[in-house]
C-alpha cells in the first residue's frame, strides 16, 4: 500500500505534532548549515571554526545525524555563521 504525502515527511510519519515541528526546524537548520558550507566552499575544519564547534560535529551535520543535535546547538551554529535562524525555520 502506497501513501502519498503532502507537505512534510515528518507530518506523514504521524508523530506527535510537537515532535514533528521540532524535526522540521532541525531539518531546516541542517539544510541551511550545509548550504552555507557548500556555497562558501568551506572545509569541515573551516566551518567548525566559524561555527565554534569541533570538526566532527560538522561531519555529523553533513552526514545527516539529526538526532545528535538540539535545536539550541543548531541555532547557535547557524547564528555564528551569520545565518538568521528565524528566517530559516519559517
Amino acid at each position: 500500500m502506497k501513501r502519498v504525502t503532502t507537505g512534510s515527511i515528518f507530518d506523514a510519519l504521524e508523530l506527535d505534532p510537537g515532535e514533528a515541528e521540532k524535526l522540521k526546524i532541525k531539518a531546516a537548520l541542517f539544510d541551511a548549515i550545509i548550504a552555507f558550507i557548500k556555497e562558501n566552499e568551506l572545509t569541515q575544519e573551516q566551518a567548525a571554526k566559524i561555527m565554534g564547534v569541533q570538526r566532527s560535529r560538522i561531519g555529523d551535520v553533513c552526514r545527516g545525524k539529526i538526532s545528535g543535535f538540539s535545536i539550541d546547538s543548531l541555532v547557535s551554529m547557524a547564528a555564528r555563521a551569520g545565518l538568521h535562524p528565524l528566517q530559516i525555520a519559517a
